[in-house]
C-alpha cells in the first residue's frame, strides 16, 4: 500500500490539488503568516537598532543586564518568527498535500472496491477524500456511488464543483445533514470514511470536556450504525484516536487497525480502520448490540 501511495502523490503536484480544492480555514494560515512576518520585522529592528534598544533597557537596568535583555528579546522574537513560519508551512502542507496523501492511504484500507455499491464520507468538506473514493470506484469499474455529508449547503455546492473538475461527478452525491444523527437507515453503506472531522464535533463544549467526548462517540456510533454487516469504516483524525479505538472495541468491531503516527496541523494524527462484524450479536445470550451511543 505504501508504494501505491507514494506513486499517487508523486504523480500529482500539490499545485494541482490546491488549484482544484483551494484551502479551508485560510484565515488561520493568514493569521500565522501575518504574525510570523510581524515577529520577523521586530527581530530585524532589534538587530539594526540594538544600541538604542540597549539604552532603553539601561534606563531601568544595569548596562550588562540591559544588553542581555535586548539580546534575549531579539532572540525570542526571531525564534518566534521561525516557529510561526514553520507552523504556517505545516498547516498548509496538512490542509493540501498531506490531506490528499492520507486520502489515498484511507482508500487503500479497503481491499476490494469493485464490490462497493454505496459509500459515505462524513464531513466531506471540499471533497478531497470524497473524490478520491469516487476516483477509486471509477478505476475499478464499480457501479457504486459515494455520498458526501456536510452541514452546509454552500459547502455541498463547492464539493460538487470539485467532483466535476475531477471528472467523477456521476459517482458523487452531496447531502446536508447532522452527523450526530445521520439521515440514513441502519446497515446502509458498504464503506464509511471521514477525514480530520470527528475532532471538530462538540467543540462548542471545549475539546477536552466530557460533553465533547460524548458527542464524538455519538458520531462514531452513527458511523457504525449505517455500515452494513461486513462493511469497512476508515477514520483519519487528530488527538482523540485512542478514544475511538476503545469505543470500537466496546462495540465489538473487528480488524481494528491504527496507522503509524503522522503529524498534521502540528499535532499527532492516525488512521483507524475497522470492519463491522457480519453477526450483530455478542455474549452468551446473543444480545443484539445497539450501535447508537
Amino acid at each position: 500500500m505504501g508504494s501505491k501511495t507514494t506513486a499517487a502523490t508523486t504523480s500529482r503536484e500539490w499545485r494541482q490539488i490546491y488549484a482544484i480544492y483551494g484551502m479551508e480555514q485560510w484565515q488561520t494560515l493568514m493569521f500565522l503568516l501575518c504574525h510570523a512576518i510581524l515577529f520577523s520585522v521586530l527581530s530585524i529592528l532589534f538587530l539594526v537598532y540594538f544600541e538604542p534598544v540597549c539604552l532603553f533597557f539601561h534606563s531601568f537596568l544595569t548596562l550588562e543586564a540591559a544588553r542581555f535583555a535586548a539580546g534575549f528579546s531579539g532572540a525570542v522574537l526571531a525564534l518566534s518568527s521561525v516557529c510561526l513560519f514553520f507552523a504556517a508551512g505545516n498547516f498548509f502542507y496538512s490542509a493540501v498535500p498531506l490531506h490528499y496523501e492520507m486520502a489515498q492511504r484511507m482508500v487503500g484500507s479497503v481491499c476490494d472496491w469493485s464490490t462497493v455499491k454505496t459509500a459515505l464520507d462524513i464531513g466531506c468538506g471540499r471533497g478531497i477524500l470524497l473524490n478520491t473514493v469516487a476516483t477509486q470506484l471509477k478505476k475499478t469499474g464499480s457501479s457504486g456511488r459515494v455520498v458526501g455529508l456536510d452541514r452546509s449547503k454552500r459547502t455541498s455546492l463547492s464539493t460538487l464543483r470539485t467532483a466535476n473538475m475531477e471528472g467523477v461527478q456521476e459517482y458523487v452525491t452531496c447531502r446536508e445533514g447532522d452527523v450526530r444523527s445521520l439521515p440514513f437507515g441502519d446497515n446502509y453503506f458498504d464503506v464509511v470514511v471521514s477525514a480530520v472531522y470527528f475532532h471538530t464535533v462538540g467543540k462548542e463544549y471545549g475539546p477536552k470536556t466530557v460533553e465533547a467526548a460524548a458527542e464524538r462517540m455519538r458520531v462514531l456510533g452513527e458511523m457504525v450504525r449505517v455500515l452494513k454487516p461486513g462493511g469497512v469504516g476508515v477514520v483519519w483524525d487528530l488527538l482523540h484516536v485512542p478514544e475511538y479505538v476503545r469505543r470500537l472495541q466496546e462495540l465489538k468491531m473487528e480488524d481494528i487497525r491504527v496507522s503509524e503516527r503522522v503529524t498534521a496541523f502540528m499535532v499527532s494524527s492516525h488512521i483507524v480502520s475497522f470492519r463491522k462484524p457480519s453477526q450483530h450479536y455478542a455474549g452468551p445470550k446473543e444480545v443484539r448490540l445497539d450501535w447508537r451511543c
